[in-house]
């Protein structure tokens, strides 16, 4: 079959119903996130109550069941794009949410630490419900209004994944740690109500489904596309590449040695917390001036807030330094996600998505291994002004790749 493209290919998915979608996908992608977040304050106990007893062991199987999720969402996050293009975005949302529901009070069962580690891999391959909604987003809200509505999905993803670890620094104490397990799952279940219930989406246009095999091949032109999976790589790899050594940087600053943990925690919270604020506006400002524009100004940004981070003298100045940098990068995420949205058909906007999610995924695994080797090997500062170096070529890669109508 021909990989022709229409307008009407790029069009078809819009609803009229996309207000309310936004707010379901917005609530259940918040409510998802804090259920797989929530664990990480008591992970390291709920693994010694399994039996694991070394305190390295404990370390490392922690280590190894938080990240084992994000791995194996990665793998397939591709293939449920794919599926959502054949079948339905709206069906992806419900298996996501029915699938998670399900495995978060099989976690709260758990009889040992390996049975925890295969039930986290199977949270990963069952989930997908952020990247899910982004998807039906991007292809069901008119294109004029996307960046704002992915922007405030994408404030709602981040809010979720920051209150979840507060929330599982004081439930457990409460209800004990597999209950918790289990009032996840009972929120997650709500999500997978509302998600069949309320959610409309748009009537597939005739042939979708056949068109949706073309894959690459359905896409106008591939540039654009490459340069968003790259640019959704590169923003990861510099929001994580800092995150090992942020503890030991605050070290190395005059710091009362007690309240080390403390100011390193607002700088990691700090950058997540100015991507919340900034999210949905910078969104709503690419809507007017420009999705490249945007991306290319923000790495920009970012590559210069990199620079003094590396040279402060005190952990507050750290702190305001990298909520700045999160107000600069708070808007990426939702532009990658419009930019594919408005180059890749209707037939394939899912996969094209999907593919984006995983690169999102790849920066998040290399970005903290690239930190710590060069961390270690070279410096604290040494990564600062390696992912500044990184920021500004991205910045310029992103500039010059733009369309030429965008110009």
């Amino acid at each position: 079959m021909s990989a022709t493209v229409t307008e009407a290919d790029f069009n078809a998915g819009e609803s009229v119903h996309w207000r309310r979608n936004l707010a379901v996908c917005l609530a259940g992608s918040f409510t998802t996130l804090i259920a797989m977040s929530l664990l990480l304050p008591f992970l390291p106990l709920y693994i010694e109550e399994l039996g694991v007893k070394d305190h390295a062991a404990i370390a490392q199987w922690s280590g190894a069941i938080f990240g084992v999720t994000f791995l194996s969402a990665g793998l397939v996050a591709p293939l449920w794009g794919r599926l959502a293009d054949r079948y339905g975005r709206k069906l992806m949302l419900i298996r996501a949410s029915l699938g998670m529901a399900v495995a978060m009070p099989l976690i709260g069962m758990a009889g040992d630490v390996w049975q925890l580690f295969w039930l986290r891999l199977l949270v990963g391959f069952l989930g997908g419900y952020s990247s899910g909604s982004m998807t039906l987003v991007a292809t069901q809200t008119p294109k004029a209004q996307a960046g704002w509505a992915l922007g405030l999905l994408t404030s709602g993803i981040m809010a979720g994944s920051l209150i979840g670890p507060l929330i599982g620094g004081f439930l457990p104490p409460l209800i004990g740690i597999r209950a918790t397990f289990w009032l996840a799952g009972a929120a997650i279940f709500v999500a997978f109500l509302a998600t069949t219930f309320l959610i409309k989406e748009a009537p597939r246009p005739a042939g979708a489904k056949a068109r949706s095999q073309a894959g690459w091949s359905a896409l106008p032109d591939k540039r654009p596309i490459v340069a968003m999976l790259a640019t959704g790589l590169l923003l990861m790899f510099a929001n994580m590449s800092v995150e090992p050594i942020i503890t030991l940087y605050v070290q190395q600053l005059p710091v009362d040695p007690n309240r080390v943990t403390t100011f390193a925690g607002l700088a990691m919270s700090a950058a997540a917390f100015g991507g919340i604020l900034s999210a949905s506006r910078l969104g709503k400002f690419a809507d007017r001036v420009g999705h490249w524009a945007v991306i290319a100004g923000g790495l920009a940004a970012a590559a210069l807030l990199l620079v003094p981070q590396a040279f402060v003298t005190g952990a507050w100045q750290l702190v305001m330094l990298r909520f700045l940098m999160g107000l600069a990068l708070g808007g990426l995420a939702p532009c990658i996600a419009a930019i594919i949205r408005h180059n890749a058909p209707d037939s394939v906007a899912g996969a094209m998505l999907g593919y984006s999610t995983s690169s999102q995924y790849a920066g998040q695994v290399v970005g903290p291994l690239a930190g710590g080797f060069v961390g270690g090997h070279f410096g604290m500062r040494a990564v600062f002004l390696a992912t500044c170096l990184m920021m500004a070529a991205g910045a310029a890669y992103v500039w010059t790749a733009r369309p030429r109508k965008t110009r």
